[in-house]
């Protein structure tokens, strides 16, 4: 078994993955993973769906409404942005995958607009008449 990486290197290896996201977009990734799994009541395999939604989530959770737009500072703008930061981290090393994992299960799990703007809890509020 080999030794748990240090910080540094979790970074060193995820700096140089692919210029499109930056750094952080990475480690929001893995630290929605972990989100995720303190939501269950067994640790386990998370899907890209489930993944893809838990980083609505916690992107919603940590950010409020300006969670889009951090997401696309960080060069995520949809849900197939968060499976392809998933990949290269599996390509790095930093995550395993099982053989069922496909990069298509994160394909349109839901639309960024309405999942940060329209779909906000409070979207609707001062919008009635009156």
């Amino acid at each position: 078994m080999s030794e748990p990486l240090s910080a540094e290197e979790v970074l060193e290896r995820i700096r140089g993955l692919d210029p499109r996201f930056q750094e952080r977009a990475y480690l929001f990734v893995l630290a929605t993973l972990e989100f995720c799994q303190r939501r269950r009541a067994v640790r386990g395999h998370i899907a890209g769906e489930e993944l893809a939604r838990a980083c609505r989530d916690f992107a919603r959770e940590q950010f409020g409404l300006m969670a889009r737009p951090v997401l696309s500072h960080w060069g995520i703008g949809c849900t197939e942005d968060i499976g392809r930061v998933v990949f290269l981290l599996i390509d790095a090393g930093l995550l395993m995958r099982q053989d069922s994992d496909r990069i298509e299960d994160f394909e349109s799990v839901y639309d960024f607009a309405d999942a940060f703007d329209a779909g906000y809890p409070w979207s609707g509020i001062g919008t009635r008449g009156g």
